[in-house]
């Protein structure tokens, strides 16, 4: 791979692992593109900041001229669009800046690729890979799985906005014929992610001897995904994927939000046993059980046999190895968690998906 690919959203938590993975693992040039709001941060690029091959345009995807601007300039040969906002407790307080980012955002570089694209002559190995959420879907009952045919049923502002996403990536493929693929994954875990997601909310606050709040009974089921595991996927569907199809990208490790929990319990009463101080044995101690949110989806699961069977991806790192290199980075890194974590909510509560 040696084109020059736009990341959008590239300072955010799978964004910058993409740009990382391509620019210390590929031949590729990349212009992370992103608008640096709470949830993107240079420091997430540290090990390829200087690098020749990557390039840092602060713009706002909602920024037409911008965009235009970007395209013209660095003549890309794919997109990966992974900017987004992707907080539903914050969709709920706050629907409109997800209706913007999110719906208008996608259209405004849809728009751009289309125009950059004809105007190069329509080439055929362009691509603009369209990143979303298992969440379009709705939720599940206690069987099943989403697979590419199942109707989209959105339940928060967030998965309603990213659903319109979906939409009009699929209509600048069919009517304009940009080529345009799509992708729809579980939740996304591993280092680096926003200290407002359930994974690092729960070591944050068990570090800090504070309440580990958990939504409603804590029995809300979630399908979890390695985010180096999805940054392969996301690479192989960009290659090799055919234009105008969609394919749906899980972990296939489905996981009580209460089991994630007491499993980060067990890793830290391990490795960080609580200090007198905090006057608890056991970090589950700190589990506190909150209100739920409204929406709450019961549960989601991917059935990824599309893209293994097509593509030839399947993901490698089970949860339990995800889970512990996930807790140890945290724990090493506290001073990165507590300037990101700075930026997000006081009552960031203990599942946001």
């Amino acid at each position: 791979m040696n084109d020059t690919l736009f990341v959008t959203g590239g300072a955010g938590f799978i964004g910058s692992a993409v740009v990382r993975h391509l620019i210390q693992e590929t031949e590729a040039t990349v212009v992370t593109v992103d608008a640096l709001t709470y949830a993107g941060h240079r420091e997430n690029l540290a090990p390829v900041t200087g690098h020749p091959r990557h390039h840092f345009e602060v713009e706002d995807i909602t920024d037409a001229p911008a965009m235009h601007r970007l395209f013209r300039e660095h003549e890309p040969g794919g997109v990966i669009h992974l900017a987004a906002e992707s907080h539903v407790d914050r969709s709920i307080d706050g629907p409109a800046a997800f209706v913007q980012t999110n719906v208008v955002g996608t259209q405004v570089l849809l728009e751009a690729a289309r125009t950059y694209w004809e105007d190069q002559g329509r080439p055929e190995r362009f691509r603009f890979l369209h990143v979303s959420t298992d969440e379009v879907y709705g939720e599940l009952g206690e069987t099943g799985a989403f697979t590419e045919e199942t109707p989209y049923d959105p339940s928060s502002p967030y998965s309603a906005s990213k659903a319109g996403a979906d939409h009009l990536a699929r209509a600048w493929q069919r009517t304009y014929g940009l080529p345009v693929l799509i992708t729809n994954c579980s939740n996304n875990y591993g280092p680096r992610q926003h200290p407002e997601k359930l994974i690092p909310v729960v070591i944050r606050s068990a570090l800090d001897g504070a309440p580990i709040p958990v939504y409603g009974t804590g029995e809300n089921v979630r399908d979890w995904l390695y985010v180096e595991d999805h940054v392969r996927a996301l690479l192989r569907v960009l290659t090799d994927g055919e234009v105008g199809e969609t394919y749906n990208v899980g972990g296939d490790q489905e996981r009580e939000n209460i089991a994630v929990v007491r499993q980060i319990c067990d890793i830290l009463d391990e490795a960080r046993p609580p200090s007198g101080a905090l006057d608890t044995r056991s970090h589950h101690d700190l589990i506190t059980f909150v209100e739920d949110r409204p929406g709450h989806d019961w549960r989601y699961a991917i059935d990824a046999s599309k893209v293994e069977s097509d593509l030839g991806w399947a993901p490698q790192v089970p949860f339990e190895e995800g889970l512990r290199r996930t807790v140890d980075w945290y724990v090493e890194h506290r001073g990165w968690v507590e300037a990101v974590g700075a930026n997000a909510d006081e009552e960031s509560t203990g599942d946001v998906s």
